[in-house]
């Protein structure tokens, strides 16, 4: 394993010490699976246990050990995961499985190294050894859950002459600071997730990953994901990553290389803002657009590395900020790309623009973790002047509102909105840690069965949808001790 600078392994022994080993059970092996004590053993160096709603997943080895150790470790939660996809998909894209399981096969495989083609190998593998039946198509299409239904298929449709039911989504708040902006002068970034509450409250693995080669990660992520997906982590060279997502955006080349697989890739082996641009520049095809906001623990710097598919841009500073809320940044793509209007205030992305843009005013120079906290958590909307949440809010409830998301094909009181979030700063970063709060930090539980009573234009998420607790704030750090467990 190459570490670089920052490259530890931290002994954590305090940080959950109430933590008991939480692993649910998972159907007896198939027929031609290891055993179960060979099975254990492949699974050694592995390990999971479960805090304030999120479940911490150390591992470590060759690809195909990592990808092993993670289908062993989570397979109840990949199997519920694959249940609720296909239906839900099938529902909001009118494509049933079999078509995601040959766009995994025809479009993405092709175009994902060896590497990590042996990771999710390994995850099947892993699967098939706690009873779960799935293949190498299966865990592709989940890796792709995003950049497929909302990009590839809209292209799809587009080429085929027939009218689009799909959009680029827009998921997410964040905002990354340096210099002038922060108490001490130095990074800290913050996200949370936007997403169906389907999806959401099943966002909550922290991934502590070693690799062979590379540098050690730690993410958020969903169960069976090689990537963050949502995109908030850290590597061993002092990388810090997140996005938020380019609402409205058009484009698709089906001779590029699967965002997931990019992602993945630039945050195991950056070793600077530049390695980050150059690995998701490389035969991007247009999925999951981004504008990526990237911090260096090592200089200090941040970037702002808007990317589409005809456009990408960079912006960098030692001493200022970057915001995201699913607007996009510079004219050309916004014209060229999207068909986003920046002229209405009272959109979800301008109006959560225009709180990050008071918040980044009012704390200028006093901006730190708990500040960062609090802004994760906001839930004032700038355009009824009032507390919400609301979808016009950073911390979002979009359940709450009459006038949903139109942008994202999101219908009044459609369940989504903040589903988690992650907060870190240089210091952290360093050490390989950061801090996570379940659900919604703005707002309580969400409680699936009386929503649905509520809202029965939703009765087809029965048995999709499940409660969403919302957990503390609490600190996740790499190599986390047997002690801690």
């Amino acid at each position: 394993m190459r570490v670089g600078l920052w490259g530890c392994v931290l002994v954590f022994a305090g940080i959950a010490a109430s933590c008991a080993r939480q692993e649910p059970p998972a159907p007896p092996a198939q027929a031609g699976a290891p055993s179960a004590g060979a099975a254990a053993a492949r699974a050694g160096r592995s390990y999971r246990f479960d805090r304030n709603g999120w479940t911490f997943v150390h591992l470590e080895g060759a690809p195909a050990e990592i990808g092993f150790q993670h289908g062993y470790r989570l397979a109840p939660e990949i199997d519920d995961l694959l249940r609720v996809m296909k239906p839900f998909l099938l529902e909001t894209s009118k494509r049933d499985w079999a078509f995601y399981r040959n766009v995994a096969e025809t479009v993405l495989w092709p175009g994902i190294d060896a590497e990590y083609r042996a990771e999710i190998d390994g995850i099947v593998d892993g699967l098939a050894a706690r009873g779960v039946a799935a293949d190498r198509w299966d865990l592709a299409a989940l890796n792709a859950f995003e950049e497929v239904p909302d990009y590839y298929v809209p292209w799809l449709d587009a080429q085929q002459g027939r009218p689009p039911v799909g959009r680029a989504p827009g998921n997410c708040s964040a905002f990354v600071a340096t210099g002038d902006w922060t108490r001490d002068g130095r990074i800290v970034m913050g996200h949370n997730a936007w997403t169906t509450y389907v999806t959401g409250a099943r966002w909550t693995i922290v991934f502590d990953i070693v690799p062979e080669r590379g540098h050690r990660i730690l993410m958020d992520a969903l169960p069976g994901l090689i990537a963050s997906d949502d995109d908030f982590g850290v590597n061993g060279a002092g990388i810090m990553i997140t996005e938020t997502t380019i609402t409205g955006f058009k484009g698709f080349d089906p001779a590029g290389t699967p965002e997931f697989f990019r992602a993945r890739k630039a945050m195991q082996y950056a070793e600077s803002i530049d390695d980050v641009v150059r690995i998701m520049r490389e035969r991007n095809n247009g999925g999951y657009a981004n504008d990526w906001l990237i911090g260096d623990a090592k200089t200090g710097e941040i970037a702002l590395f808007e990317l589409g598919l005809k456009n990408s841009t960079v912006d960098r500073t030692n001493n200022g900020y970057f915001v995201g809320a699913n607007f996009p940044v510079k004219e050309k793509l916004t014209r060229e790309e999207t068909d986003f209007d920046p002229a209405n205030a009272a959109s979800s992305p301008n109006a959560r623009r225009a709180r990050w843009e008071q918040l980044m005013a009012e704390h200028k120079g006093r901006i730190d973790i708990e500040a960062a906290k609090a802004f994760e958590a906001d839930r004032y909307d700038v355009i009824e002047r009032r507390d919400g949440p609301s979808e016009r809010s950073l911390c979002g409830a979009v359940e709450e509102s009459p006038r949903g998301v139109p942008e994202w094909h999101w219908p009044p009181y459609w369940p989504g909105g903040t589903v988690q979030a992650k907060v870190m700063d240089s210091a952290m970063a360093r050490r390989l840690e950061l801090w996570a709060a379940a659900g919604r930090p703005c707002a309580g539980d969400f409680l699936a069965e009386p929503f649905l009573e509520r809202r029965p234009q939703f009765a087809w998420m029965r048995g999709l949808l499940r409660d969403m607790t919302s957990g503390p704030w609490t600190r996740f750090a790499a190599g986390m001790s047997e002690a801690a467990r």
